[in-house]
């Protein structure tokens, strides 16, 4: 008796086990990982997706018997529409092992607290091969509070306010499934759910779809500014195709950069309806919002770009997008924080003088993305040193801010200079500061210590900047023989070194006083717009 006990203890006890395996799995299906890469350096890199949306994850890496090696963020980049999932990048640095089991962090148990481990995988250096251990994609997520709901809108854009607050209190993410080009959504529906990260709106119609955390919604504020309360108050969210007129001087506007149109122009537009048909502007802050656009045809994320159309100027400015193809759908997300008319272009732009130059890809890149110009239409000058101004204009243009609102504080930044409108706008957001005397000195060449320093700001404004720790400051700085010479911004440097946006002039020194370049400054700028998942490469 006794062994056939102790067989069917085992039996129970590796059910058990099984089982223990499959609930977390089962609670929250609809999570995973692909396009994994595991470099010969030791590099792994890859996309873990989910049905939650967050501005940040965790991803852990396990060595072959089981011991954790690695931890990485993983930054949110797009939405899937096809397969209503969000996407989000990550690296794990550092591995020597010939596979490393990967960890996801999506995974719900069945009490409704979160914990980690539900999804894994496996990951081989030699060609990138995986194993299956729990992801599955893309077909769960349909009930419980983790899951999602649709409601479809009628035409004329009403939602019944009871429907949404009830579905928002049962789903972290809805989707309002439009028949038309708007949905009128009462406030009062969302007010009890803006302070909690885990809940977004997505509004979705053949045109396109935005994607919305509630909590980036100061829906207070946009009353206040309607004289009406929260109960008054409907935000009109807009997703239309543009006029004839318009898509006809979108075309224009990108043939005389030298690009083609890769999609419909497309009117993305948030504001707060107030009584008598009132509207107001939303006010975003910092808070990028996704929205997803249709491409005409697969384009290469290298020579394609997200643009803003500018009714009043006539001109097309660059936009964060990343760019996707799944099932032979192909998509941009389009991310920002102001509403706008948008499009994708494509461009093929370089310069004779950056042929063979170690910046050339760079330049190239961030041409085609209109966020650097040439000196001429034909040089870029890549030695050339770059100026406060100069500099301050690249990084409000990488960041997609707003230059028509505000205007400098600065004593020595008339209204009439050229420059006048992007250093309010790099002040406005906390980019730059000015010296003591009140000055900008925006025609002074700016040093590697600035440069380093604006970029980390950057990061920080689009809610991509590693936290450095005295102690890791110390560690990150250690091995430059130089690092007394810089004179105010060593947490920034430190920070800047981490994310991976500088790199020391040797390999024991960093330069920080010197005049950076504009090679230099498109390189950090790459840099930057990676580490934000701005751009795909």
């Amino acid at each position: 008796m006794k062994p056939a006990v102790l067989k069917k203890t085992a039996q129970v006890t590796v059910l058990m086990l099984i089982i223990s395996v499959l609930v977390p799995v089962l609670a929250f299906a609809a999570s995973g990982f692909k396009n994994l890469n595991f470099d010969s350096n030791g590099t792994v890199t890859g996309t873990v997706y989910s049905d939650v949306y967050s501005v940040n994850a965790t991803v852990y890496a396990f060595d072959p018997n089981g011991n954790r090696i690695a931890v990485s963020d993983a930054t949110y980049v797009d939405y899937d529409v096809t397969n209503n999932v969000y996407n989000y990048k990550f690296t794990v640095a550092g591995s020597t092992y010939d596979y490393v089991r990967l960890q996801g962090p999506f995974g719900t148990s069945v009490d409704g607290k979160t914990i980690t481990g539900a999804v894994y995988e496996s990951v081989y250096r030699n060609n990138g091969t995986t194993t299956g251990g729990g992801s599955t994609c893309c077909g769960g997520g349909g009930g419980g509070i983790w899951g999602s709901e649709t409601i479809n809108v009628n035409s004329d854009g009403s939602v019944d306010a009871d429907q949404l607050k009830n579905s928002f209190k049962n789903h972290d993410k809805v989707t309002l499934k439009l028949s038309g080009d708007i949905a009128l959504i009462p406030a009062k529906a969302l007010v009890d759910y803006v302070t909690d990260s885990k809940k977004v709106l997505v509004i979705v119609n053949d045109k396109g779809a935005y994607i919305i955390p509630l909590n980036a919604l100061k829906l207070q504020d946009l009353a206040s500014k309607l004289s009406v309360t929260t109960d008054e108050l409907k935000l009109k969210v807009t997703i239309a195709k543009a006029s004839d007129t318009t898509k006809d001087s979108v075309d224009k506007a990108a043939k005389a950069l030298g690009g083609t149109v890769a999609s419909n122009a497309v009117d993305f537009d948030i504001v707060g309806l107030g009584k008598d048909q009132k509207t107001a502007a939303l006010d975003l802050g910092n808070n990028y919002i996704s929205r997803v656009l249709p491409l005409s045809k697969a384009v290469d994320s290298s020579k394609a770009t997200g643009v803003l159309y500018n009714p009043t100027t006539g001109k097309l400015s660059f936009v964060p997008a990343v760019f996707s193809s799944t099932d032979g759908k192909n998509e941009a997300t389009l991310k920002r924080n102001g509403s706008s008319i948008y499009a994708v272009i494509e461009l093929n732009k370089t310069f004779s003088d950056i042929s063979g130059h170690w910046a050339e890809s760079y330049i190239k890149l961030l041409a085609n993305k209109l966020v650097v110009d040439g000196v001429t239409d034909t040089t870029f000058q890549p030695e050339r040193n770059i100026t406060r101004a100069e500099f301050a204009a690249l990084v409000v243009r990488a960041l997609g801010l707003d230059t028509n609102n505000g205007s400098s504080t600065f004593k020595d930044v008339a209204a009439s200079d050229w420059y006048a409108s992007v250093v309010a706008a790099a002040a406005n957001a906390k980019l730059v500061d000015g010296y003591e005397d009140g000055t900008f000195r925006p025609n002074a060449t700016i040093n590697r210590e600035e440069l380093a320093a604006m970029v980390v700001r950057a990061l920080n404004y689009a809610g991509a900047k590693p936290d450095v720790s005295a102690d890791k400051q110390t560690q990150l700085l250690a091995k430059f023989k130089d690092a007394s010479k810089i004179v105010w911004a060593k947490n920034e440097i430190a920070a800047a070194i981490d994310a991976g946006i500088i790199d020391g002039m040797t390999d024991d020194t960093l330069g920080a006083r010197d005049t950076a370049t504009r090679a230099q400054s498109a390189t950090m700028l790459k840099r930057l717009l990676s580490k934000a998942s701005f751009i795909n490469n």
